[in-house]
C-alpha cells in the first residue's frame, strides 16, 4: 500500500469536524439548507457567539459560506469540501478490505 500523506488542507477539514458542535452545525446545514446564525443557535445548545465562532472555523476550511442579508448572515454547507475526508475513508476501506481478505484466506487454509 502506498503511503498517503495528509495535506494541511485535509488535516484542517478533519480537525474542524472533530468538534461535536461544529459537526452538528454542519450536519444541520447539509440537511436543512441555508440557515441564519439565530436559527442555528436554537438547536446548538451553545450561545450565539459560540455558534458564530464555530461557523467561522467551518468557513475557514471551506465547509460553509456566509451570505449577508441586511443584518443577518445566512450560512450554507459546501458538501464538496468533504472530498478529502471521502478520499481518506475510501483509501482506508481498500486497505482493510485487503487485510481482511488475507485473514479470510488464512482461516480457509487452516480449516483444510
Amino acid at each position: 500500500m502506498e503511503l498517503y500523506i495528509v495535506s494541511h488542507t485535509h488535516d484542517a477539514v478533519f480537525r474542524s469536524l472533530s468538534d461535536p458542535t461544529r459537526r452538528a452545525l454542519f450536519e444541520r446545514l447539509c440537511l436543512d439548507g441555508e440557515k441564519t446564525v439565530a436559527a442555528l443557535t436554537e438547536y446548538a445548545g451553545v450561545s450565539q457567539p459560540a455558534v458564530s465562532k464555530h461557523l467561522g472555523i467551518l468557513k475557514q476550511v471551506g465547509l460553509v459560506s456566509g451570505r449577508q442579508s441586511g443584518r443577518q448572515t445566512h450560512y450554507a454547507a459546501h458538501v464538496e469540501a468533504l472530498a478529502p475526508l471521502v478520499d481518506w475513508t475510501q483509501r482506508m476501506s481498500r486497505f482493510w478490505d485487503v487485510k481482511l481478505d488475507g485473514i479470510e484466506d488464512l482461516l480457509k487454509r487452516m480449516d483444510q
